[in-house]
């Protein structure tokens, strides 16, 4: 099959795939997504040893990560295979990796040498904890970066113990970053002329994401705690149940705090001392999320999510997974994507969160069977059926 580009945006550049698991990967599709020309680089089947780093290839998650891209199959333990991601970097954008820091220079495929190939070439790393330093050469491991990144300490129920986010967010969080440093690269090239090696991790990105919760401690010295579905300074804000579930409330500021007393008739809370002011409202948040509750509990969640936002109060429901996706306002943002498999048909997959007016993104390729362009790639390289045949038998790809 020839090249279909998922969107206008990024078709001109060539992107050579070099990751697994999850975080290169989510780097890496964001490229293909906005319509790079992906190359996903595997090992030959026969010496992958059936790892399924990554989950099962026809399974949700690869699937997903994997869309919009071609692959093929080539051994970068072989000086052959080596010679041939040379070639295939002469016309390259983009090379994007996450081995550990020291197996890319043990392969003769790190910056430096890819970078005599194609001085404008731009180079993107991705490791656990950075390219260098103490922990440079320890595997990386999303959970890990979440500990050691401090999300787990602010996450759960106070005294509960630390507790890992729902997702992987310091895998996710790098490989958004990578694509970004991506963009910037590319942006810089222009008027440059050159390449660059660029890298992030997962502990920076985990660091990076705490955000106003690390400014905190670096500015106040502050060091925040768990505190459970309460916002940790804004306050009321949290989850309330009602009457056939629950619903998140967003009281935030003096304003919406005033207007949303007055909303449910309850001028005596907005009165109060111990609420009067945000001070005050954050000394004495649990007995007011108790007070808040006796009346949320007496309507349904519809009710109050339909009432409090006609009314200038945030507030929204809380979803299964399953329910999320069934919601109007997804539906319209058409966050669920249809692409046609091989393994599985048509089948829906996760959107991209951006739009675009002239040049949007799109499913036009399904996620690539085991070296399934091997031959069409190393035809467009120039290599004819011999050579490629030559190759297979000495299991190059």
């Amino acid at each position: 099959m020839a090249v279909n580009p998922a969107s206008d945006a990024l078709k001109r550049f060539t992107v050579l795939d070099l990751t697994r698991v999850r975080a290169g990967p989510t780097c890496v599709r964001q490229l293909a997504d906005w319509g790079a020309n992906v190359i996903k680089i595997e090992l030959p089947e026969a010496m992958d040893g059936g790892n399924a780093l990554g989950g099962a290839r026809h399974g949700p998650d690869f699937m997903n990560l994997h869309r919009n891209k071609r692959a093929m199959t080539l051994n970068l333990k072989n000086e052959k295979g080596v010679e041939l991601l040379k070639r295939l970097v002469k016309t390259a954008d983009v090379i994007v990796e996450n081995y550990r820091p020291d197996v890319k220079q043990r392969l003769g495929i790190d910056y430096d040498a890819l970078s005599k190939e194609n001085s404008k070439l731009v180079y993107a790393s991705i490791s656990g904890f950075g390219q260098d330093g103490p922990y440079s050469k320890r595997p990386g491991f999303d959970q890990i970066a979440q500990g050691m990144g401090g999300v787990m300490s602010i996450t759960g129920l106070p005294g509960q113990g630390p507790v890992r986010a729902g997702i992987p967010i310091a895998d996710l969080c790098a490989g958004l970053f990578a694509a970004q440093g991506i963009m910037i690269a590319l942006l810089e090239r222009e008027d440059s002329g050159k390449g660059q090696w660029i890298d992030t991790s997962l502990l920076q990105a985990q660091l990076f994401m705490l955000d106003f919760q690390a400014a905190r401690w670096l500015v106040d010295g502050d060091v925040p705690k768990q505190a459970g579905n309460n916002h940790p300074t804004s306050i009321p804000t949290g989850v309330f149940k009602t009457k056939d579930g629950y619903i998140n409330l967003g009281v935030a500021g003096q304003v919406i705090w005033k207007r949303f007393c007055d909303l449910v008739n309850r001028q005596d809370l907005r009165d109060h001392p111990d609420y009067a002011e945000a001070d005050a409202r954050s000394k004495n948040r649990d007995a007011l999320n108790q007070e808040i509750e006796t009346f949320i509990s007496q309507e349904t969640s519809e009710y109050w999510v339909e009432l409090l936002n006609k009314n200038g109060v945030p507030s929204g429901p809380i979803y299964n997974i399953d329910e999320a996706f069934e919601d109007p306002q997804v539906k319209h943002l058409e966050m669920a994507k249809t692409v046609s498999g091989h393994a599985r048909g048509d089948m829906e997959l996760v959107g991209q969160p951006i739009r675009m007016s002239r040049t949007p993104s799109s499913m036009t390729m399904p996620p690539p069977d085991y070296g399934e362009h091997t031959e069409e790639i190393l035809k467009e390289m120039g290599l004819d059926a011999i050579e490629i045949s030559k190759l297979r038998e000495s299991n190059i790809i």
